[in-house]
């Protein structure tokens, strides 16, 4: 029997325990294409092969831009078999940082997705001499694809298998599986160093955490595979035996949850926040007594509680009807078989997980960065290891501390070999102890339950010598239906505020009963009407905040906040630093000009 201590020893895994005719599927022209776990292996060795004739030596390095499909799975365990490192690159990054990182990483070729990708990056990926050939995955006129690797493998089997064997056999668990250069809020990103063992530790962690599926589920994979926690999520399915199914796009993913009825997928709060917004919406657009059963549901949902001794009979009654006449339908509309939701990558609205719950929705969320591969802490499927607002419970494997300055550090077989390249910024991160450091503040209870409070680096001071911590404030906030994004600012400054960016569909609906009229929405966010409903808002999150933490004055922003825009990481985090400059003028209106 395989003990997986490799990435790679997954699919010999699958081939013993889980032999399916479909081991991974993807929508593709309206239709699911399926591969068989007999085909995966054949695809994998092939392209190994290929990379063996190609002259590929152990710790050389092959990038992919690419979208959530089977392929990546075929070229990542093709590469990591023979010792070669994958370096999977954000498909939304700026030309900037595809130069930085392709330059930085010392590869021979690119693989990228599609036709688009490839015009993107071929002009970028000739100027940099290391790099010899970019391959496509979809057929592009003129450009190398990738079957062309696995092609040159075929013909070569013969008489490179047995080097193929050799290879896979040399790979050590602490050999270097990948480079993944962290999006980051500020500067060019870092290229975090990955081991074997680093991400199979992990994925073997968080199977005690996900204890609801079995082999035969679906999970459905949207996030991009260049982030590692959908990487790490995408080994642990397969380490359950479960059928990796991936989204069309990210339009499509209502669509698809319903077509394969899910039971578990991954996301980050903002997904999380817009499928929940568009259930809620949907309520709206009720009348009379349906509309009215509606609301009562989610405000029986709001005062749930995981723990059945602090139910009272009552609430259960309550509760057995909001989800009979309710919430069951909320479950039809995600495919009618979700078991769990896991939710990473930055604080979750703690009443989203609550009323997810009351809906018999496992939504777990949980901690980690892509230094520590990148599970740290985690919430349990039902209490006591269960807190809506805190992250989960630290395995004992895990070493976490809370500094005296309230940062978080972690050591344990998780932790990156540091930053490639960098032995100055490794350094900064790692202590002479091997404490990583986080950059988060936070607080760990006698039950090791951790709880995050904000950003180190985020957290601001006024000009009266009062701390805000500005998640806090935003995650508070953006419990209103009426907000899609807030930035909270006042650093120096003798109050605090906000940039807020309205949820403009919920706002454009509000304007129609209310008969406000406007061109567009840079219009709209100067209507005296409209700025006094969201004073009425900023008045009702502010009474449940400290008075230092109270928004003071606020503008609403005409534009939403994207990856694309510049002003979110790839992860979907604020660049703060990015938007005060774009916004500069705004901040000024609300505090006046710097000298």
């Amino acid at each position: 029997m395989t003990t997986i201590t490799r990435t790679f020893d997954l699919l010999t895994n699958a081939e013993e325990n889980f032999n399916s005719d479909i081991a991974l599927s993807v929508k593709r022209n309206g239709k699911w294409e399926n591969f068989s776990t007999a085909e995966y292996r054949k695809n994998v060795d092939e392209f190994s092969l290929g990379l063996l004739a190609m002259g590929y030596k152990k710790g050389d390095k092959i990038a992919t831009v690419t979208n959530n499909r089977p392929e990546w799975n075929f070229i990542d365990f093709g590469m990591s078999q023979i010792g070669c490192v994958h370096v999977g690159i954000y498909p939304t990054i700026s030309p900037t940082e595809y130069k930085h990182i392709l330059s930085h990483y010392d590869s021979r070729i690119l693989i990228v997705s599609s036709e688009d990708l490839y015009k993107k990056l071929k002009p970028i990926a000739d100027k940099i001499e290391n790099i010899e050939a970019v391959y496509t995955i979809d057929e592009v006129k003129g450009a190398k694809n990738w079957h062309e690797i696995c092609e040159l493998g075929a013909s070569k089997a013969s008489e490179l298998r047995t080097t193929l064997e050799q290879r896979r056999d040399d790979v050590s668990p602490d050999d270097l599986l990948t480079l993944i250069y962290t999006s980051g809020t500020t500067g060019l990103s870092k290229g975090v160093m990955l081991t074997h063992n680093n991400v199979v530790s992990n994925f073997i962690l968080a199977n005690q955490f996900v204890t609801y599926v079995k082999p035969g589920d679906r999970a459905l994979s949207f996030l991009p595979l260049s982030h590692i926690l959908e990487r790490v999520g995408n080994y642990l399915w397969q380490s359950q035996g479960l059928t990796i199914y991936y989204a069309e796009n990210i339009e499509t993913i209502g669509e698809n949850m319903r077509e394969i009825k899910v039971n578990v997928f991954i996301t980050v709060p903002r997904v999380f926040e817009k499928v929940y917004d568009k259930i809620i919406n949907k309520g709206r657009e009720l009348t009379g007594i349906k509309k009215a059963l509606f609301f009562w549901a989610v405000k029986v949902g709001d005062k749930y509680d995981p723990d059945p001794a602090n139910r009272t009979t009552l609430y259960n009654f309550k509760l057995a009807i909001a989800n009979k006449l309710i919430f069951s339908k909320w479950r039809e509309a995600l495919g009618g078989e979700l078991k769990g939701v896991i939710c990473g990558g930055a604080a979750l609205q703690p009443r989203l997980a609550r009323i997810f719950f009351a809906a018999k929705i496992i939504v777990q969320e949980g901690y980690g960065l892509t230094e520590t591969s990148p599970l740290i802490s985690a919430n349990m499927p039902e209490p006591p290891y269960l807190r809506f607002g805190s992250v989960g419970v630290v395995p004992d494997v895990l070493d976490v501390k809370i500094a005296e300055d309230g940062e978080i550090l972690e050591k344990g077989p998780n932790l990156m070999k540091g930053y490639y390249k960098d032995p100055g910024k490794t350094a900064e991160a790692i202590d002479k102890d091997g404490w990583f450091h986080t950059g988060d503040i936070g607080t760990l209870d006698e039950n090791r339950m951790l709880t995050i409070t904000d950003r180190k680096k985020e957290i601001f001071k006024l000009s009266g010598g009062k701390y805000v911590a500005p998640q806090l404030v935003e995650n508070k906030f953006k419990e209103s239906m009426f907000i899609e994004q807030i930035m909270v600012i006042g650093e120096n400054e003798k109050f605090t505020a906000a940039l807020i960016v309205p949820d403009f569909e919920f706002l454009h609906n509000w304007c129609t009963l209310h008969k406000v009229t406007f061109t567009d929405n840079d219009d709209l966010v100067t209507k005296q009407r409209v700025i006094a409903r969201y004073q009425e808002e900023v008045d009702k999150y502010n009474k449940e905040l400290d008075h230092v933490a109270q928004v003071k004055e606020f503008r609403l922003i005409p534009n939403v906040w994207t990856p694309e825009s510049g002003d979110l990481s790839p992860t979907q985090k604020l660049k703060r630093k990015v938007v005060m400059k774009k916004y500069k003028k705004v901040v000024e209106d609300i505090y006046g000009p710097k000298n």
